[in-house]
């Protein structure tokens, strides 16, 4: 009996995962390719350089934030929280932040910086192809 009551709380445990998702934005299919050749993604060669592109519900920031391999992230720039009709805003900091209500999120990992909230900015994956490709898709 013993046995099987540490073998329910086992999976228990390990069945719970941290819920980073956000169920309010629409789900679009992401794929897409950076050639870091090209002059628009200049600023992506260097820590801190950013750029916006197309793609997701309302375009997607990528910025270069000089660690990991590789070192990029990629967020939707749609609002989390709401349907607000305006993108979120970046000005190199390390935060992302909604004009509609003012809730801002970290650019590190998406995470609310704004007491209240708990909806995580969606976070797209970047793939390096190579030193100068960049490949970013949905999770």
């Amino acid at each position: 009996m013993r046995n099987l009551l540490l073998l329910f709380l086992f999976l228990i445990f390990f069945s719970c995962e941290k819920n980073e998702t956000n169920d309010i934005l629409p789900n679009v299919p992401v794929n897409i390719t950076l050639n870091l050749n090209l002059p628009q993604y200049q600023d992506l060669l260097i820590p801190n350089g950013w750029t916006v592109v197309n793609g997701g519900v309302k375009g997607i920031l990528i910025q270069n934030i000089g660690v990991g391999n590789p070192p990029f992230k990629a967020f939707d720039r749609a609002c989390p929280t709401n349907d607000c009709s305006s993108a979120m805003t970046f000005d190199g900091s390390l935060k992302m932040k909604c004009p509609c209500d003012s809730s801002e999120y970290s650019i590190i990992d998406g995470s609310p910086q704004t007491s209240g909230y708990s909806n995580f900015a969606r976070e797209y994956r970047v793939n390096l192809i190579n030193p100068k490709t960049l490949n970013i898709t949905n999770f």
